[in-house]
């Protein structure tokens, strides 16, 4: 059996490590006084929406936005024989512009579900035009379930939309569906 002998300078050395450690984790440790959900709306103030010429999608009065994200993916039509009708979108959301870190997925209803096990469904209330090649800016009205962040979320905003519209072109068959490349950005306020 082989054995390693220790410095005394080595020795210390690892005490002090494992009392850094020690202190690092008891700092981090959640007490009954600190809340397990942090401060978003701070953090969130200085992201407010842009609605431009687009009041009339505005948060209710006293709303509290609790939730950002950004949405990559695409919008679904099907062919109906006479036109392409919204099937619904099929995106990952994400909390930076980059797409780098994926905290949810956006799905027909039109749902949105989070990674912290919370989701909403919306049903649109109001729309605005921006930009006549995007699908329109929204605002909705929305019932959440779950223990997420998405909890208590009863009004969301699709704004800064790019792409997303239907064919101008009509399809072949009936049934048949496009999927067509869309970006947004999604407010959530309880």
């Amino acid at each position: 059996m082989k054995t390693t002998r220790r410095s005394p300078y080595a020795s210390a050395v690892a005490t002090l490590v494992t009392l850094a450690i020690a202190a690092f984790l008891a700092a981090c440790a959640n007490d009954a006084t600190r809340s397990l959900e942090p401060s978003l709306p701070k953090a969130l103030a200085s992201v407010q929406p842009d609605l431009g010429t687009c009041g009339n999608l505005a948060a209710p009065a006293g709303s509290t936005l609790v939730f950002h994200v950004y949405a990559r993916g695409v919008q679904i039509y099907r062919w109906t024989g006479t036109s392409w009708q919204l099937y619904g979108p099929n995106a990952v959301l994400s909390s930076d512009a980059e797409g780098n870190s994926t905290v949810g997925t956006h799905s027909p209803g039109p749902t949105w579900e989070t990674n912290s096990g919370s989701k909403a469904v919306g049903t649109v209330i109001d729309r605005c035009t921006v930009d006549p090649n995007a699908v329109q800016w929204l605002s909705l009205s929305a019932k959440s379930s779950g223990a997420g962040v998405l909890n208590g979320v009863t009004f969301v905003q699709r704004v800064n939309t790019v792409g997303g519209k239907a064919p101008a072109t009509g399809g072949t068959v009936i049934g048949e569906e496009i999927r067509v490349a869309y970006s947004a950005e999604y407010f959530f306020y309880r």
